[in-house]
């Protein structure tokens, strides 16, 4: 049985609860410990300053040459926080209840209860640190609306929220370096996780500039290195995304929970070029004044100017009435394939919808509008040479977010001792989909709230670790990573990377996408597993690894990717129902709803790695729903 260490007792205090009952160290004794933290994200930034002003050593590792680069820029929409400013009926309760519904039934209570529990104290750090959120003439915090509520709770900075969160908690990162607390090394990449006696004790990471391979001991390890949305190529996540340090972790003995549970964004720009690396975000918050439609008439070509009104299927309006266009994600991607399967789809490659701001226009005008989104109408326009005040925007769905990830407990360690996942690399909070706006708020609460209080408790338990950087484990750990370097540069075949990872983003794309299928899924397998075999054989990877080489990092993170997209579709192959964003085509309602199936499938998948050939062994933690009962999602 898999020991989540969830308290028991009322949903509402049990994270009240869970405090009282952990260790604590004192302030004098905890510069005598050491944490290692990888990524420095909003997640990792926030984790490593909240530690090191606690009084803990602190390291913080990025493979980028400056936190303010971590992909937490890019997040646009806004941060949730049940404070309800708006008199609209928000709270707590009613956060808890949408994350939960909005996950359909597939996350911990108490853990989606902490998320909304703490939402509130998020918003009010971030304001103390100067984060300028929009607000009201009079002066008081602006909230707008998000997919799969009817509250307005979502604070926002314009269309670029990610980037003023990631300035506030980077000054709060640099605020302890400065001090001395925290050691920041960029530029460098965690290759391995050292366990010694099932005990996380370090990492060796790779110094990109120069290729040197160094060993970093601590008495604990914090992941935080974000999730894995790139394993498809082309995904709004940044070019440089991946999944390595999780995959290693997952090989070194944690287990991934939910690889499956993987979610399209339906409002992205569509790809416009086969050798474009990445997809552009339009946010979310665009859908409160913004209308998405195709025309009636499968093949219409007429431009979108010349389609009158009575030849326009505003479908979201009239698949979910009472949300419109802002239902959840995974039900606006799925409405809006279906049209383009239909043929009614848009634009030069007839797979996009328009999202149309005219009635908007009319309504509150120009001016109103671009100071809501006006740098994502800048960004659009620069992008494909419309403006949005001028014709509609054209969008489609895109791999954007992901809810599997290493598993944790409640209190987010992973099954190994010393190893904390916080942030999308792990599975806590979201279940099998993400309401926006909850993505900005769990980096933040993982990071600073919950984190420091249960890392103190785990290592008041287990004490310092004894392993050193130049212990035999450290050495046996780098003869690994420089036998893989040395086969990766052995490759002179003609097969780059950026190669296969675009073929394996076709073949995810093509069977592991929007909705997915048995047959497809085992088609899936079989193609991917020729396509590592062709990897290995094949593969031609220049240089010698002693320098700068992107093109090993990439081969390495390929290499990566290849091994988890096959587990990707084990999952989901073995997941025998629809839920979110996990679409079975066998499992759908009459009206094409997602079909669930809690008597087998309530709970988390949780796998666990066998070693290189093997099957991965599947276990599985129950859901028990004590508060609010799994019910069938309506958002009509």
């Amino acid at each position: 049985m898999i020991d989540n260490k969830v308290p028991p007792g009322p949903l509402t205090e049990k994270w009240t609860r869970c405090q009282q009952e952990l260790r604590l160290i004192s302030p004098s004794q905890r510069n005598k410990y050491h944490v290692l933290v990888v990524g420095a994200g909003l997640a990792g930034a926030s984790a490593a300053a909240t530690l090191a002003e606690q009084g803990y050593r602190v390291t913080v590792m990025t493979l980028l040459d400056s936190p303010r680069r971590s992909h937490s820029v890019a997040a646009q929409g806004g941060v949730n926080g049940a404070k309800n400013y708006c008199n609209d009926g928000d709270g707590v309760y009613r956060m808890f209840a949408d994350t939960l519904r909005g996950g359909d039934f597939r996350a911990r209570e108490a853990g989606v209860y902490r998320l909304a529990e703490l939402s509130a104290r998020v918003i009010d750090m971030l304001v103390a640190q100067g984060v300028p959120f929009a607000r009201e003439y009079g002066g008081s915090l602006r909230n707008r609306s998000f997919g799969g509520v009817q509250v307005s709770r979502t604070f926002y900075a314009r269309g670029q929220t990610g980037q003023q969160l990631l300035l506030g908690v980077h000054g709060s990162l640099l605020r302890q370096v400065h001090a001395g607390r925290v050691c920041l090394l960029t530029r460098r990449e965690m290759l391995d996780l050292v366990v010694v006696e099932g005990r996380a004790v370090g990492v060796i990471a790779r110094n990109l500039l120069s290729g040197a391979l160094e060993n970093h001991a601590a008495d604990a390890v914090v992941i935080a290195t974000g999730g894995y949305s790139s394993v498809f190529q082309l995904s709004t996540n940044a070019i440089r995304s991946n999944a390595s340090a999780v995959w290693r972790c997952y090989r070194r003995g944690a287990w991934f929970a939910n690889p499956c549970f993987t979610q399209f964004h339906p409002t992205c720009v569509p790809p416009f070029h086969a050798a474009q690396s990445k997809l552009t975000l339009m946010s979310e918050s665009l859908r409160n004044d913004g209308r998405i439609w195709v025309p009636v008439q499968a093949g219409d070509e007429r431009c979108p100017a010349q389609i009158p009104e009575e030849e326009r299927d505003y479908f979201l309006e009239r698949l979910y009435p009472a949300y419109g266009n802002l239902v959840p994600r995974d039900l606006a991607s799925r409405a809006t394939r279906s049209m383009v399967e239909a043929g009614r789809g848009v634009g030069p490659t007839a797979a996009a919808v328009y999202l149309d701001f005219a009635d908007a226009l009319e309504r509150v005008g120009a001016d109103i509008l671009k100071e809501r989104y006006g740098n994502l109408f800048a960004m659009y326009r620069e992008i494909t040479g419309e403006n949005p005040c001028q014709a509609p925007m054209q969008i489609c769905p895109a791999p954007h977010f992901t809810m599997g990830g290493l598993w944790v407990d409640y209190h987010l360690r992973s099954n190994l001792s010393g190893l904390f996942v916080i942030g999308e690399a792990n599975c806590a909070d979201h279940g099998a989909n993400r309401l926006g706006a909850n993505s900005l708020l769990q980096t933040m609460v993982d990071g600073a709230f919950v984190l420091p209080r249960t890392l103190t408790h785990e290592l008041a338990e287990r004490g310092r670790s004894t392993v050193c950087p130049d212990d035999s484990a450290f050495e046996a750990c780098r003869v690994q990573c420089r036998e893989r370097i040395r086969h990766l540069l052995g490759g002179k075949g003609q097969l780059t990377p950026r190669e296969v990872h675009s073929r394996l983003g076709e073949i995810l794309l093509k069977y592991v996408g929007v909705s997915r299928s048995a047959a497809g899924l085992l088609s899936a397998r079989q193609e991917i597993a020729g396509l590592q075999a062709e990897f290995e054989a094949s593969l031609g990877v220049v240089g010698d690894g002693e320098s700068l080489q992107e093109e090993l990092e990439r081969a390495m993170r390929v290499g990566d990717f290849l091994e988890l997209a096959d587990l990707m579709c084990l999952d989901a192959w073995h997941r025998e129902e629809s839920c979110g964003a996990h679409f079975r085509q066998e499992y759908q309602t009459d009206s094409g709803e997602p079909l669930r199936n809690d008597e087998k499938f309530a709970h988390l998948a949780v796998w666990a790695w066998n070693g290189s050939g093997q099957a991965a062994t599947l276990h599985r933690e129950p859901l028990v729903f004590e508060e609010l009962a799994p019910v069938q999602r309506k958002y009509v």
